[in-house]
């Protein structure tokens, strides 16, 4: 029997359709307030539809794109847990929203985390381009061009070409622990 979508869940049903074990779910508890299970008699934990969303959304920045606690940490800080959700969800619609939202308080561009710290697992120090969202064109920059043989690649394609190598470091790093 398949529970109604908006049923409370269990850690363990949370874990197992996240793929998780339940022990990484108690430990973001610890590092992201924005995860509050109710909790009923002996501890145990009950998830709302929303929260399993959220999950869902943290778990796809830290697996799948490579993000760190605390960049996570910021983007939830910076655009809230519906935008960490809409991630998952691929809901642009909702992540646009949101980022209109926020640019229309803040009076400015639309931010996707704050510049002044890495959030990302190997990234490179270079300023954000916003094409992790598809938000952001980079139009207005200047475009040093680099010469290389007899090619030129812009100063933001260098940047992505910097931080994909190291991504590539890390990942290499990562592999040589577990030989």
């Amino acid at each position: 029997m398949e529970k109604s979508p908006d049923a409370f869940r269990t850690i363990s049903e949370v874990a197992d359709d996240l793929d998780l074990p339940q022990h990484v779910l108690r430990f973001w508890e610890t590092r992201f307030p924005q995860i509050k299970p109710m909790k009923r008699g002996g501890g145990r934990r009950y998830y709302r539809p929303e929260d399993v969303d959220l999950l869902k959304g943290i778990r796809h920045l830290l697996y799948d794109h490579g993000y760190t606690i605390k960049g996570v940490q910021k983007l939830l800080k910076t655009n809230g847990n519906k935008f960490v959700a809409a991630i998952a969800s691929g809901d642009m619609a909702t992540m646009e929203a949101i980022m209109a939202a926020n640019n229309d308080r803040a009076g400015g561009e639309p931010k996707i985390a704050p510049d002044d710290e890495d959030q990302i697992v190997g990234r490179a120090k270079a300023k954000s381009s916003g094409r992790f969202f598809g938000f952001g064109s980079g139009g207005e920059e200047d475009t040093l061009e680099v010469s290389i043989g007899k090619s030129s690649v812009g100063k933001e394609d260098r940047a992505l070409l910097q931080e994909a190598l190291f991504d590539l470091l890390e990942c290499k790093r990562l592999l040589d622990q577990v030989r």
